[in-house]
């Protein structure tokens, strides 16, 4: 038996795209477990990079990054998975990496920009027949030039919700420090 010739050939693309669901999910899931381990250092690094109400964008990474992740690996909603990625990703690039220029050894874009051209390249493909979403029937019908509408559209409208929302580059937080269940300060 031969390789596939044609992209109607149901077995086209099931293991690439699982291997590129895992890859994806597996490095969304790792940030987020690493953002909601040090939810407070985590919160001082968007403080410190101009991002409003710093705990709030700490805790939603941790929770975006892990559920976007989840989701992927699963094949569940993978359209909506890969916007949440290219929407993290497009606030990673405009907050932090844009101005360091392309290599992630200055920490530039080409980290991020990659991530986000895999998430929407998985939303193009679908996620194959070893997922929820070929389970539940949707698999076709939110792939091709859908899933790279979804992808590219959703997330770049909640990236740019998130920034004009919560970032003010050079103006430090300003959010009053409160104590949080009477123990010590908490931003946000």
């Amino acid at each position: 038996m031969g390789l596939p010739t044609t992209r109607t050939d149901r077995r086209y693309g099931t293991v690439g795209a699982l291997i590129l669901r895992s890859g994806i999910g597996a490095t969304m899931i790792a940030h987020g477990v690493k953002h909601g381990r040090s939810i407070d250092g985590t919160a001082g690094w968007f403080g410190s990079i101009g991002f409003r109400h710093p705990r709030v964008q700490a805790q939603a990474s941790a929770v975006v990054e892990v559920g976007a992740g989840a989701a992927l690996i699963l094949g569940a909603g993978t359209s909506l998975a890969a916007a949440a990625v290219v929407a993290t990703m497009a606030v990673a690039a405009r907050s932090v990496h844009l101005a360091n220029g392309f290599f992630i050894t200055a920490e530039g874009y080409e980290y991020v920009g990659n991530l986000a051209a895999a998430a929407t390249v998985l939303a193009e493909l679908g996620p194959g027949r070893w997922s929820i979403d070929h389970k539940l029937g949707i698999d076709r019908a939110l792939a091709g030039r859908t899933g790279v509408a979804i992808a590219v559209g959703v997330g770049l409208a909640a990236a740019t919700a998130q920034l004009a929302a919560f970032y003010r580059p050079g103006i430090p937080d300003e959010t009053p420090l409160v104590a949080v269940n009477g123990v010590g300060d908490d931003r946000g």
